[in-house]
């Protein structure tokens, strides 16, 4: 285990005067805090007096660099982090805007998401709690990242995952060695990680708790992004928009610009933008309607990995504290964000997109957006769940009987591909 971490206690997001030792993690929420109706998550404090400002001024290098403000970590690293923070003047002329607009493109990670920064600190305190192995309920990526972190740590793994979850998802968990149980109903996938949990000894890498509060070292993984963005941009962004579902990613890269601001490595700290699918929004709702958890219908939406029904203490503190704002987005805006970011250069799942989706609706609804604009884009487009079950599309094709024209066979050819080219795609021949 690294030895460098400042770490020092969990502490409540119900009342941050109530902590508790760091080890073990407290996987079930903050027991004097919690509620039946709201269940409060826990966050890793340090000795932030302690932070050597240097930290910041280096060149990045890789994920352990930020090891004095993570929780102490195993050497199971796979190269997670150190993702591109990419201009895309393609999105800034789309939108028409006048500042520049990045894209922080977390599929380049080692399981192609986001969920490799968490899972680097979530099964490295499996490995220094001496757990049997791994538990994870899950239907994409994060049961392939926790599925991935376990292997390189010589850990079993068993991932719960939904019927539906199509069979190259369930393949891909497979490849790491992992377990896989197909399970048809949350809750009863949720008893069932509980159950192993505490029969088996395996470490929860997910939540145990009907309000989602999640793992307390995860969300601290996700503090990097911020690091890495400040590095890159030499200051702190204007806005930064995030796809959201259970806000554990929200909050983890609005914490990472807290403690930078703190700190004294930048001046102010950027809003934080919730961007959630408008068939769902629980986060939106509660903001609205001014309740600290929300919970609404299970509307259909493409944006499969940040479908939740019910809103997080997690997602409101960061709004609030960065007076930030939760935008929801339609079905049609988020196709409009994977075809533009794909134009772009990048593919990105539906959900991948969300930030850039979010931003398309505060612009469309006429909103102001202080640059420079980041927007996460988590995981690539070959984790869609359509990727894999829709229909096979044929391209375009050319048959020799093209060629057997009055025409010399390269003159047909040519003529055809010009043809296809001008009517079936569009373009200048």
């Amino acid at each position: 285990m690294s030895e460098d971490s400042l770490a020092e206690a969990q502490q409540s997001l119900g009342n941050p005067e109530t902590t508790y030792p760091l080890w073990p993690p407290q996987t079930l929420g903050c027991p004097e805090t919690s509620t039946e109706e709201v269940q409060y998550p826990l966050e890793v404090t340090y000795d932030y007096e302690s932070v050597d400002r240097g930290l910041f001024e280096s060149e990045l290098t890789k994920f352990d660099r930020w090891s004095p403000l993570l929780p102490p970590l195993a050497d199971i690293g796979l190269g997670e982090g150190q993702t591109p923070l990419i201009e895309m003047p393609s999105i800034g002329d789309w939108l028409d805007l006048d500042t520049p607009v990045f894209v922080k493109d977390e599929s380049q990670n080692p399981t192609w998401s986001h969920k490799d920064r968490l899972n680097r600190c979530v099964v490295s305190a499996a490995v220094q709690t001496d757990a049997r192995g791994l538990v994870v309920s899950s239907s994409g990526n994060h049961g392939a990242s926790t599925a991935a972190y376990a292997a390189r740590a010589g850990l079993p793994c068993i991932v719960l995952t939904a019927p539906e979850t199509p069979p190259a998802v369930q393949r891909f968990l497979r490849t790491y060695d992992a377990a896989v149980i197909a399970i048809d109903d949350w809750h009863h996938r949720q008893e069932t990680l509980d159950l192993i949990t505490e029969r088996l000894g395996y470490h929860p890498a997910s939540t145990r708790t009907a309000i989602h509060t999640g793992h307390p070292f995860g969300p601290e993984g996700y503090k990097t992004i911020a690091y890495e963005i400040v590095t890159h941009l030499n200051r702190s962004p204007g806005t930064v928009f995030v796809p959201t579902g259970h806000a554990e990613l929200l909050y983890g890269v609005w914490k990472g610009f807290r403690e930078l601001g703190d700190l004294g490595v930048i001046e102010g700290t950027p809003r934080m933008i919730a961007c959630e699918p408008a068939a769902r929004g629980p986060l939106a709702t509660a903001l609205e309607t001014d309740r600290e958890i929300a919970t609404v219908k299970a509307n259909p939406t493409t944006a499969s990995a940040i479908k939740t029904q019910t809103s997080t203490v997690r997602g409101r503190r960061a709004i609030e504290e960065s007076d930030g704002a939760a935008w929801t987005f339609t079905e049609e805006q988020l196709s409009a964000a994977q075809t533009r970011t794909a134009r772009g250069g990048l593919w990105q799942e539906h959900s991948g997109v969300a930030g850039i989706a979010g931003l398309l609706a505060a612009i469309d609804a006429g909103q102001t957006v202080d640059g420079p604009i980041v927007c996460l884009a988590t995981s690539s487009g070959f984790k869609d769940g359509e990727t894999w079950t829709a229909p096979r599309v044929d391209p375009p094709s050319i048959s020799e009987s093209d060629s057997n024209s009055s025409q010399a066979p390269m003159t047909a050819r040519w003529a055809a591909v010009r043809e296809i080219l001008s009517t079936q795609y569009g373009l200048d021949v």
